[in-house]
C-alpha cells in the first residue's frame, strides 16, 4: 500500500512513468531527482501519510525502498 502511494507521488513530482519506479530505484541516479525534487517528494509524503519526516532522516534516503521503510517505521511507531 505504501509503495503504491509513494510510486504515484514520485511519478507526479518527477513527471516520470510510474512503471519506472521500483523498490530498487534510486532517486538521483535512476530518476534524475535533485535536492528540490527530493524536498517536494518529502512534502508530498508528509501530506499523503499525515506524518513528519525529520530532516536528518531525509538525508539518508537514496532509494525508494528506504523511503518506504521510513514511512512504515513512522506509521508503526505512531500506532
Amino acid at each position: 500500500m505504501e509503495f503504491d502511494k509513494l510510486k504515484k507521488t514520485i511519478a507526479d513530482v518527477l513527471n516520470v512513468d510510474p512503471e519506472e519506479v521500483t523498490m530498487e530505484t534510486t532517486f538521483m541516479e535512476d530518476l534524475g531527482a535533485d535536492s528540490l525534487d527530493i524536498f517536494q517528494i518529502v512534502m508530498a509524503i508528509e501530506e499523503e501519510f499525515n506524518m513528519e519526516i525529520p530532516a536528518e532522516k531525509v538525508e539518508h534516503i537514496t532509494t525508494v525502498k528506504e523511503a518506504v521503510n521510513l514511512i512504515r517505521d513512522s506509521i508503526d511507531s505512531a500506532v
